[in-house]
């Protein structure tokens, strides 16, 4: 894993000493927007903690990855991005086209419920997933 890692910092270092631009690596998360209303109600923690859990899970199930690797390296400079969908349907949806396009994620289900309540991608060059992820209309 070193090695990978070691490696992909090599080549963020070389764009950055050729004068390109260096590669920002970023996790996105997106949340359920719908939780924190009626009928659900949750409070800011728990929606705060649902994409902690992606998040989290996500860095681990993509730890071997040179991009995790290069992000972690980077302690004070991790970006995320947090994005909100509609419901729970909108976020499967949005989880089943990255699935389809093999962009590697987390769909964090809660438990006892089984309930979809956050996907986490693994860190990612900015550029690379920001287009699709406009296609959910997702920003602001």
């Amino acid at each position: 894993m070193h090695r990978r890692v070691d490696a992909a910092i090599r080549v963020v270092s070389k764009m950055a000493a050729c004068g390109a631009e260096p590669q920002i690596l970023v996790q996105y998360l997106v949340l359920r927007k719908d939780l924190s209303k009626a009928p659900f109600s949750w409070p800011a923690g728990a929606l705060v903690a649902q994409a902690c859990h992606a998040a989290t899970a996500a860095l681990h199930l993509h730890r071997d990855h040179p991009h995790t690797g290069a992000y972690l390296q980077e302690l004070g400079h991790m970006r995320k991005v947090v994005l909100e969908a509609p419901d729970e349907p909108a976020l499967k949806e949005l989880a089943e086209t990255l699935r389809q396009k093999n962009v590697d994620h987390m769909l964090w289900l809660e438990q006892p419920e089984n309930i979809a309540t956050c996907i986490a991608l693994r860190p990612y060059p900015k550029e690379e997933v920001s287009q699709l992820l406009r296609k959910f209309r997702l920003f602001k």
